[in-house]
């Protein structure tokens, strides 16, 4: 090996070992892309697990769940959940076109959640002066975490699933600083709940 060999294997050799030192130091300069940024929603059971959830629900009893939320934006986000609720023949939020649902929202909740953190509360809720007429339940009064709503909503038998169903979801939506609002993050959750044990 001549010498303007030896000098160039020992620049490459010394320039790697730099990199390799500096690497840590580098991490916290540079910030390359990272995975997708996105915002998740769930509800877990009363036992805190993705399981037993409230299905075959009556007047007059209670019941809870966990409402979560994720942020995994890179930045910390203002988030609001609304929670709605529907019969069968009502409108889901729009995943196509990403636009909520047209029901009102009966309860929110507002509130902060940093990158890389998450949100989590306990949702009880109730229904009272539930009435049946013929083949229709006419649920008139939902708590949700202590405040009444009146409802007024009807559900028809559906025979081919033998019950009178109603769903219980909650919207996802987050402050956008151009909109200067809220806006509807194009994530829904909800659970079925059949009243026919009324």
């Amino acid at each position: 090996m001549n010498l303007h060999e030896y000098r160039t294997t020992f620049v490459v050799g010394t320039l790697v070992l730099t990199l390799v030192a500096a690497s840590p130091t580098l991490g916290l300069v540079l910030h390359l892309p990272g995975g997708e940024a996105f915002s998740e929603l769930w509800i877990l059971g009363p036992g805190h697990m993705a399981e037993d959830y409230p299905f075959n629900v009556s007047s007059g009893e209670n019941y809870m769940v966990y409402l979560g939320v994720g942020n995994h934006l890179g930045y910390s986000a203002y988030y609001a959940v609304y929670v709605k609720l529907r019969n069968e023949t009502e409108s889901l939020p729009n995943s196509t076109s990403g636009t909520p649902s047209s029901l009102e929202p009966l309860f929110e909740d507002e509130f902060f959640v940093a990158d890389g953190e998450a949100w989590e509360t306990p949702l009880n809720f109730s229904f009272s002066n539930v009435q049946r007429f013929e083949s229709t339940t006419l649920v008139k009064t939902l708590m949700v975490n202590g405040v009444s709503f009146g409802v007024d909503k009807p559900a028809l038998w559906d025979s081919n699933n033998t019950g009178y169903f109603y769903q219980l979801f909650i919207e996802l939506w987050i402050y956008n600083s151009t909109a200067e609002g809220l806006q509807y993050d194009s994530r829904f959750v909800g659970l079925w709940l059949n009243m026919t044990s009324t």
